[in-house]
């Protein structure tokens, strides 16, 4: 399981998400977008546009399931 999670996203609590993933050992991976809200829009003074978030994330996607194989 992959979690993909904003540090600011507040429909989905960190402080509940990092220990159900721990919990789920090998099992899950949490990826943390600092300063990204639930659509992981970030702040501009992040200096990350949200079409660089959107990279990230897509590699991170891309890395993760190679990783299944």
């Amino acid at each position: 399981m992959l979690f993909l999670q904003g540090t600011r996203d507040t429909l989905a609590d960190l402080s509940l998400l990092q220990p159900l993933t721990r919990r789920l050992g090998k099992r899950a991976t949490l990826y943390i977008v600092d300063g990204g809200y639930h659509s992981f829009h970030v702040p501009k003074r992040s200096g990350r546009t949200d079409e660089l978030v959107l990279e990230e994330l897509a590699k991170t996607v891309r890395d993760w399931t190679a990783q299944l194989v």
